[in-house]
């Protein structure tokens, strides 16, 4: 299996995320420049965290346009898996692959720490791995992670069980103290309909190895993985 990490100018998390396929996982790998529209026969796309175009306008808004995207968002449709970290989240939602949008922190600062994270669903090529209901460590590192969306998309996501993860205590408890940004309903990461596309906030890049203070983002990279194999 191959994967692709997209490059917009001012993406910081590329080799992050480059790394953990080749260096940890073992993986073949190549990165994607978004002035190409060839995603040169990969299996999986990795959209990753940064600043793409330096965040002007809004997060996301510009890399939208990014000729890159148009084949990504034809890959994504033809049932092609995509995560979208931090950055790559808020360019998946202005590009409509995922639906609302990625708003400043209620509190209007930088914020980078680890939180934890509750698995919400276990029907996706990205979780299918883990257990309903546990309780992964991984970091964060964003201005503008406060998720949100109209109470009409909300009772969607929440119907077809499409929120992959919530902001939660280490015991797994979801409530306000746990939220670090102001996200609805702590949501921490979403899936598309298809469920092939997730976008999250925290970064699996980031705690793909225990010297970083946790491997638990690992685990969401295997899981993509393993559903790979089985196709």
């Amino acid at each position: 299996m191959k994967f692709g990490v997209l490059v917009f100018p001012g993406s910081n998390c590329d080799h992050d995320t480059y790394n953990v396929m080749a260096e940890v996982v073992h993986q073949p790998v190549t990165f994607l420049w978004h002035e190409s529209s060839d995603l040169e026969n990969c299996d999986a796309i990795l959209v990753p965290g940064g600043f793409a175009y330096g965040d002007y306008l809004r997060t996301g808004a510009i890399a939208r346009f990014a000729p890159i995207m148009q084949s990504v968002k034809k890959f994504a449709a033809a049932g092609g898996p995509m995560l979208g970290i931090c950055n790559g989240f808020q360019i998946l939602c202005e590009s409509g692959l995922l639906p609302g949008a990625l708003m400043r922190n209620a509190g209007l600062k930088y914020i980078c720490k680890q939180v934890h994270l509750r698995v919400e669903t276990t029907d996706s090529p990205f979780t299918h791995a883990l257990r309903a209901g546990e309780v992964l460590k991984i970091p964060i590192g964003h201005m503008e992670g406060n998720y949100f969306c109209d109470a009409e998309t909300l009772a969607q996501l929440e119907r077809e069980r499409r929120i992959a993860f919530r902001y939660a205590t280490p015991e797994g408890a979801v409530t306000p103290e746990a939220n670090p940004n102001g996200s609805l309903g702590n949501i921490a990461g979403i899936l598309n309909e298809g469920r092939n596309v997730l976008g999250m906030m925290p970064h699996p890049d980031r705690s793909s190895e225990t010297l970083l203070g946790s491997a638990d983002g690992l685990r969401i990279f295997d899981s993509l993985m393993a559903s790979l194999a089985t196709k």
